[in-house]
């Protein structure tokens, strides 16, 4: 199993005749980054396995549109948290059937997932990140976590550098007076 560069992979991609095996080593190589990526917005691990599907398969619908003008994983990421802000919406306008997760906090929720691995303050701040705006959450998530510049955050959500370090401010800010609820 080859891990392939940018460019390698963009040559890949390009040819017909090497775009399906381009596709499988872009696979390879970043569905455990975006799965973390949108694992953040839509929370829980089943959610966020079909959202990284859907976001995959629609990279792959897509090929013919990406240019190559930026890297690999900033347009991945860009579908991928897309799709991720989308079902997070959807989710909010889904009337609920069940009042038992409504009744339980996030942080609960998250305790309670066999595949949540952080401990009561990691549920916490999980919960503090979700009262966040749409935006100021995955710029948050997206410095915080996957340590990305704000020049790639600005390719990846479309908005201005200024603009994403002012979200990341205030979203610091919010998360902090969080906290501080607990004192």
């Amino acid at each position: 199993m080859d891990n392939y560069d940018d460019q390698q992979l963009k040559e890949l991609l390009g040819n017909p005749a090497t775009q399906r095996r381009g596709f499988e080593a872009l696979v390879r190589q970043y569905s455990e980054q975006l799965y973390w990526q949108v694992r953040r917005i839509v929370i829980t691990h089943d959610d966020a396995n079909d959202v990284v599907q859907n976001a995959l398969l629609k990279a792959w619908t897509n090929l013919a549109s990406f240019k190559g003008d930026a890297k690999i994983i900033t347009w991945l990421s860009r579908i991928a948290i897309n799709e991720a802000l989308d079902f997070t919406r959807r989710q909010k306008n889904r009337p609920t059937l069940s009042t038992d997760d409504a009744d339980l906090g996030l942080a609960a929720r998250l305790m309670a997932d066999d595949y949540f691995d952080g401990d009561q303050t990691e549920a916490q701040l999980q919960e503090a990140i979700a009262e966040l705006p749409d935006v100021q959450r995955t710029v948050f998530q997206l410095r915080y976590y996957d340590d990305m510049k704000y020049s790639d955050i600005s390719q990846v959500l479309g908005t201005s550098e200024g603009a994403l370090k002012a979200s990341y401010h205030i979203a610091v800010k919010k998360i902090t007076k969080f906290f501080h609820r607990f004192d």
